[in-house]
């Protein structure tokens, strides 16, 4: 039995105008209200106030990179993930089509002719009656349901939110194609780096090689120093090839985000410059993100969709009335089939209603409300993971420009540390081993800054991710020119 409350309503509803038996939607409430600003900013940063609308386009452009600008519109038409969701939005289009084709009669059409030969020996045939007869029939059938307890706007609603999660999808599964595609590009960049100061290691070191083997031949150098340097050369070679592997794989993905068969795709070396660094982000008020990401947008929309299936399950609880009709023509004879004498028709009101089903119903309303708060609980999760992803992202941002100088520091006392060894070594003061050991240190240095800048640039593209794909020009910067 569903609750007198419920009954009351449809019997107060019922002689006046179609009602809905789904609860009043409000948008869920987020797990704590939001703070005031990021955490993670800096003390003198001053909150810009939110938009009403934030530019969720091109905003790769901000690192002014031709190349990049080229990869990302390639990625946009050629993904086929971004192609599946876009084809799972038409999906979701053509469902609230389905269902707002409730809200019309349906009209069917029907025509036979055959021919039967009846039993005589059965119950109903008339003695003297032919046995063998035609019958000749073509009629359209009528079918309307009268839309009282709303099951049929509550399927649309529910229809109409889905489609806008959908839409709502599509926008973040853009949002990620892009962001990958910016975060390769910078890891290709910073491999040919990589690979560039490996390759110019790899000649220094032949060199050294040289040098020391010419003056153990002089009788100046050890046989270890020759071993140490040999050995040197052996491992940066190595580091230099185990980087190329990173490239290539590096490369294969970025031919399937492009939708291409990695095997024909290449992209030219360029190597990452010191020049470039993190653009300016603007992160807004943490109340404003919850209207700039898509995947809450999305997961909102999951939530109404539940909510109106409650709807639809609670109307199942009473009386379905639908106008039923035929009309057509009926005859024996093909000579008079379609004449005035054959026609038939017939028209009036059908009542459904259940009276026994085993708890199926409560089951069905039960599993609706487990659905909306399902929902209710993934779109709160899904807010304070929002708020997660910028504030660590702010945070990688701040710490990492502090190790970027930091970092500069490291690789100029390891420049000095190295000629200074050079010289030492030339002057027969020290072995080789401090001179590889320096080499070794300046070496690891500068691969160092290079992944410093590298997560610098994703974690700014991955800022601009957890703030839904915009930000405002201008403001406080997060990271020094």
């Amino acid at each position: 039995m569903i609750g007198l409350r419920l009954r009351l309503s449809a019997l107060s509803c019922v002689t006046l105008a179609a009602c809905s038996f789904a609860p009043l939607y409000k948008v869920p409430s987020p797990p704590q209200p939001a703070p005031s600003q990021y955490q993670d900013l800096p003390d003198d940063w001053k909150p810009a106030q939110p938009l009403d609308s934030i530019a969720r386009g091109a905003w790769w452009e901000v690192f002014s990179d031709p190349q990049l600008d080229e990869l990302e519109t390639r990625a946009s038409q050629a993904n086929q993930n971004l192609k599946a969701a876009y084809a799972r939005l038409r999906e979701a289009r053509d469902d609230t089509r389905v269902a707002r084709a409730d809200y019309w009669p349906m009209l069917t059409g029907a025509a036979s002719a055959t021919r039967a030969r009846a039993s005589p020996n059965e119950p109903r045939f008339l003695p003297g009656s032919p046995t063998l007869g035609n019958d000749f029939d073509a009629e359209a059938d009528l079918s309307y349901e009268l839309d009282l307890w709303g099951r049929v706007r509550n399927e649309v609603a529910s229809a109409k939110a889905s489609q806008q999660a959908s839409a709502a999808d599509l926008a973040s599964m853009n949002l990620s194609l892009s962001a990958q595609v910016a975060m390769d590009y910078f890891m290709l960049r910073s491999q040919d780096l990589q690979i560039v100061l490996l390759d110019q290691a790899v000649s220094d070191y032949e060199q050294s090689l040289h040098l020391t083997q010419n003056l153990y031949n002089g009788g100046a150098a050890a046989l270890v120093d020759v071993a140490q340097a040999q050995a040197q050369l052996a491992n940066a070679r190595t580091q230099a090839a185990d980087v190329r592997l990173q490239r290539s794989q590096s490369e294969h993905a970025m031919a399937v985000l492009l939708g291409e068969t990695p095997s024909s795709y290449h992209l030219p070396p360029n190597p990452m410059t010191r020049e470039l660094l993190p653009p300016t982000v603007d992160p807004g008020l943490p109340s404003a993100l919850l209207e700039r990401r898509p995947d809450v947008a999305e997961a909102e929309r999951r939530v109404a969709a539940a909510n109106a299936q409650i709807g639809v399950a609670r109307a199942a609880y009473f009386p379905r009335f639908d106008i039923t009709g035929s009309a057509g023509f009926n005859s024996t004879r093909a000579s008079n089939w379609l004449s005035a004498p054959s026609l038939f028709w017939s028209l009036g009101p059908q009542m459904s209603v259940p009276i026994f089903e085993g708890g199926r119903l409560r089951a069905q309303t039960d599993r609706a409300k487990a659905v909306y708060t399902e929902q209710v609980a993934n779109y709160r999760n899904t807010v304070l993971s929002a708020y997660q992803d910028v504030e660590d992202n702010l945070a990688a941002l701040r710490q990492l420009e502090l190790e970027s100088h930091t970092q500069a520091d490291a690789v100029d006392a390891t420049n000095v540390t190295l000629q200074q060894a050079q010289y030492r070594y030339r002057a027969g003061a020290v072995t080789y081993l401090e001179v590889a050991t320096a080499e070794t240190n300046a070496l690891q240095a500068q691969l160092a800054a290079v992944s410093i800048q590298t997560r610098r640039l994703n974690a700014s593209v991955l800022l601009v991710k957890a703030l839904g794909g915009g930000w405002q020009p201008g403001g406080s910067r997060l990271a020094s020119d």
